[in-house]
């Protein structure tokens, strides 16, 4: 009820008889008890009198109301109110976003609401229209982004018991989980006193989105309980967070629960059937449902074909994605970015760098937008060729085309300059990706830490993990191993351990690539039986260790004499079927002719070269040391001959273990001759750089 004595604002029908025609009159003073100025008086008098004279509504024009300030907000509720009631919906919408004016912000949410309320009293349920202008209200408040104004507004709608519409509930609901507000999602839900269909696939769809699958599905059977039968979209929402999981039981069996209801397939069933499927690596499925789609006569568009696109280009299968990508343009279907952009990725990953510069010059003609993740794409596979210069104009070409640069191209450029060593520039562009706003996130850490490590910056990289520890961010396992592999190459090992016992503290569990840093640090400094000892646990966890991991190890037993335990680690490499590499066939070459067992060195020499490996520096250098160890010169001048022969340089290491035998041997002829051999081999070479008295 007004607080103001009824007296002092009084409205009044001019004929009774004519209900649709509704003269209304209202008072010079305003119904609310807001203090207005001198000005706002005047010209809310001007109003009054000219709408105290007995026309009927329609006869007032509505611009005139909305093109006169009004005294106060009570005043627009009042017009509000009657403007709806003659079905003036618009001209009704247009005075009340009046009250969501900068001049009207006190009023927001409930207020607004009270003084709707108060105005329906004022004018009585014959003249008033208090359902039609609180959902305007609401609408209006959504549509300015005033969310949790609008949530606290319908709160006050429940509780003066004016049913709100469920569309307008709705509509607020979209835009919320649009903006992705979660908790405001799920309390207006609660408050939406009929939810339908469109009501319930607002939130499970939002819920699918957010992973949270284990809640839409709650809501999914709730939503049966009462009654609300679920449609298409509702399965194409479940479905699609499902796939997006790879739950892909979950979503066989909601696709035969759909066909149980009578609900039919649409193209977006099948793209989120035909994504997941290939997402996952299961080819074949995804295209039983592309074939099951052609036969119910549901048509595929630019997304099906898309993503299958993508599944080939991930699949290495580029030739097969470039089939289809003709295809569509058969069809008459106009490929997107998205397809563009897989495709560029496709043919750059695969190493076809020209055929990729030639679908962008396509994209260009065809007017399709290059987005960021299409240039991404571009300098990262410049990046990895090498061509940092050109990936960095590709960069520049992106900011002058108005793309924003994100985290992750900024990313791609810093690891392709550390790459290519050029660690200043890497740096300079981590100052401008700050300097713009941009935040550090650990993909990013990750790339300069692995830059440093690369160029032996140990104590800088670990002062970046500190750093991540005081941005509050949780750098992964594979920034802790890069850091503890650098921390062996540069002999801390004590510091390598360490990092490796708080990996294990940090709740993360070790890969094989951590392992294999681990195993191979430790054989190198010599630590041999601790490495095995990792080694063995990591095949109790279930890891499976790789072919360097293998190396390692086996490299380590032979360089601690323990042979025969490095030929079963052979042999059960082969049982496994990993392919034996020139570092494992060299360590038990070294190994053998350490012992002095020719026989068995060069039976190994005899493997390597049958499984089509030949021998390189290190592996002729092996034998060079073992037949000098021996005292058996002439064998040791014909594998110099047969190096030199494969077109393999003798360095000085070799030159220096037969001239220091010669020389021991007392034959200083010989020995003068390779010195002048050397020196001729390698003019760079100096008398300095013979070694004296050792056996190598």
């Amino acid at each position: 009820m007004l607080s103001l004595p009824l007296r002092r604002h009084f409205l009044f029908i001019h004929s009774r008889r004519k209900p649709s025609f509704l003269p209304f009159s209202i008072a010079a003073t305003a119904i609310s008890t807001l203090p207005t100025n001198t000005g706002a008086a005047t010209a809310a008098t001007s109003i009054s009198d000219r709408l105290r004279q007995p026309h009927p509504l329609q006869a007032v024009p509505a611009n005139f109301l909305l093109s006169h300030p009004l005294p106060s907000s009570a005043h627009l509720c009042l017009a509000a109110h009657l403007l709806a009631r003659a079905r003036l919906f618009p001209h009704s919408r247009s005075l009340l976003s009046r009250l969501l004016a900068p001049g009207h912000r006190p009023h927001l949410a409930a207020s607004l609401v009270d003084l709707l309320h108060r105005a329906a009293l004022a004018l009585g349920p014959r003249r008033s229209a208090l359902p039609s202008v609180v959902d305007t209200l609401l609408s209006l408040l959504a549509d300015r982004g005033l969310l949790e104004d609008a949530v606290l507004a319908l709160a006050r709608v429940r509780e003066l018991r004016v049913p709100p519409n469920t569309r307008t509930c709705n509509h607020i609901l979209l835009r919320l989980a649009r903006e992705r507000r979660g908790g405001l999602v799920r309390q207006l839900f609660e408050q939406v006193p009929l939810p339908n269909v469109f009501t319930f696939n607002i939130v499970i769809d939002f819920l699918c989105k957010e992973g949270d699958l284990m809640e839409a599905r709650a809501l999914f059977s709730r939503m049966k309980t009462i009654g609300c039968s679920p449609d298409v979209v509702t399965y194409n929402s479940l479905i699609d967070g499902h796939g997006k999981c790879g739950e892909l039981e979950e979503v066989e069996q909601l696709v035969g629960e759909m066909r149980g209801r009578g609900c039919r397939p649409d193209v977006v069933t099948y793209n989120a059937l035909v994504n997941c499927f290939c997402k996952f690596g299961r080819m074949k499925r995804a295209y039983s449902y592309f074939a099951e789609m052609k036969r119910e006569g549901v048509v595929a568009n630019v997304v099906t074909l898309s993503t299958f696109v993508d599944a080939f280009c991930k699949e290495g299968m580029v030739q097969e994605a470039m089939k289809l990508f003709a295809q569509m343009r058969m069809r008459g279907m106009a490929p997107n970015e998205v397809t563009y952009t897989c495709l560029v990725d496709g043919t750059c990953k695969a190493g076809r760098l020209a055929d990729a510069l030639v679908l962008l010059d396509e994209m260009v003609k065809q007017g399709v937008p290059l987005n960021v993740v299409t240039y991404t794409v571009l300098v990262d596979a410049l990046c990895k060729e090498g061509k940092v210069v050109e990936a960095e104009d590709v960069f520049r070409l992106m900011e002058r085309a108005g793309v924003k640069a994100n985290e992750l191209v900024y990313t791609t450029l810093i690891h392709g300059h550390f790459a290519n060593k050029n660690s200043e520039r890497a740096l300079g562009l981590l100052n401008e990706m700050k300097d713009k706003g941009l935040e550090l996130d650990v993909s990013l850490y990750g790339a300069l830490i692995w830059g440093l490590c690369n160029l032996q910056k140990v104590d800088e990289a670990k002062n970046l993990l500190n750093k991540m520890d005081e941005c509050g961010l949780k750098p992964n396992t594979i920034i802790y191993t890069n850091i503890m592999d650098a921390c062996f190459k540069a002999g801390k090992d004590s510091e390598a351990i360490a990092l490796f016992h708080k990996i294990l503290g940090s709740g993360f569990h070790p890969n094989v690539v951590t392992y294999c840093a681990l195993v191979d640090g430790l054989c190198k400094v010599g630590s041999v039986d601790e490495a095995l000892s990792h080694f063995n646990r990591m095949r109790d966890l279930g890891l499976q260790p790789n072919v360097r991991t293998y190396t390692a190890v086996i490299d380590g037993l032979c360089k601690d004499g323990c042979l025969t335990k490095a030929v079963q680690l052979m042999d059960e490499m082969v049982d496994k079927g990993l392919s034996l590499d020139k570092v494992v066939y060299t360590s038990l070459m070294d190994g053998y002719l350490k012992q002095g067992n020719l026989q068995d060195a060069f039976a190994v020499k005899a493997k390597m070269i049958n499984s089509g490996l030949q021998l390189d520096l290190y592996g002729y250098t092996c034998f060079v040391w073992g037949f000098c160890n021996l005292n058996m010169m002439p064998e040791a001048r014909e594998v110099l001959s047969e190096m030199i022969g494969k077109g393999i340089t003798p360095d000085t290491v070799i030159y220096n273990c037969l001239i220091n035998k010669y020389q021991k041997l007392g034959n200083i002829e010989e020995a003068t001759s390779l010195q002048n051999e050397m020196e001729s081999v390698l003019p760079s070479c100096t008398n300095g750089d013979t070694a004296s008295g050792s056996d190598g």
